[in-house]
């Protein structure tokens, strides 16, 4: 830690540019740097590792939640900045959860056998929303969207959701579950109705499960690095960190304010 690096130093070693590294003082997210006698700015050890930190931080979770937790667990309390730390990997693990829980229902309705059916497979919004788990409204807002389109029966007005809507409603149920937005949901849908396949859609669930993987591998290296941010008489062993191309800043320091 007792070593000295000017700015340009620092961001050569970090892999960040001059900017970079100024936004990220000015943020918080580093300690500040240290005067010389000359006014130059002088960093340590310490700095590049809140710096490399930063970087599979912002790989794991974003740029934004990154900055507000590393500068948080900077100046935490020990039992605090872990817990800040553990909250992050529950955050993964929930989104794994929710994209597998996703996964299985796709394949279920994938596995369901095509049926002659007729009115009575048919349900009314009140039946589908409590089916699903949902609210009314919510419905209502996917017919809006266009994901789900359901009948009207001539004589009330009223919504009657066929088969296909059924199967329909149960797809952006699971796609939202797991984190899908509606743009994402919509174009889901509608090529599950150009192609009547739910091929495509358990393929971006295995991706984003391999992201998630990836970015909890992001999470353990910000670990390693926090961990010696916060007890620095901790033994150094090996610090991993990765590769430069990879964080939440990308080529210049516009893209930290994104």
């Amino acid at each position: 830690m007792a070593q000295r690096y000017r700015t340009a130093q620092v961001a050569a070693e970090s892999g960040y540019s001059v900017q970079q590294v100024r936004d990220l003082e000015r943020l918080g997210v580093i300690p500040p740097a240290v005067r010389a006698a000359n006014g130059y700015r002088e960093f340590t050890g310490e700095h590049l590792l809140a710096l490399r930190a930063y970087r599979a931080l912002a790989t794991a979770v974003g740029p934004v939640v990154a900055r507000e937790s590393l500068r948080e667990v900077r100046v935490s309390p020990l039992a605090d900045a872990a817990a800040r730390v553990s909250e992050l990997h529950v955050g993964l693990a929930k989104e794994r959860h929710d994209a597998l829980a996703a996964l299985s229902a796709l394949r279920a309705i994938q596995a369901e056998a095509p049926l002659e059916v007729g009115e009575e497979d048919s349900m009314s919004i009140t039946q589908l929303a409590g089916a699903l788990g949902v609210r009314s409204s919510t419905l209502r807002f996917w017919e809006q969207e266009g994901l789900v389109v359901p009948e009207r029966v001539t004589s009330q007005a009223a919504r009657r959701y066929p088969p296909a809507a059924i199967r329909e409603a149960r797809i952006t149920a699971a796609l939202r579950a797991a984190g899908y937005r509606i743009p994402e949901v919509r174009r889901a849908i509608e090529a599950v109705r150009e192609h009547a396949g739910l091929d495509d859609l358990a393929d971006a669930l295995h991706d984003r499960l391999t992201a998630i993987a990836q970015r909890t591998l992001s999470l353990l290296t910000a670990g390693t690095a926090i961990t010696h941010l916060i007890t620095p008489n901790a033994p150094q062993g090996h610090l991993c960190c990765v590769e430069r191309s990879e964080g939440g800043l990308g080529g210049s320091g516009g893209a930290l304010l994104q």
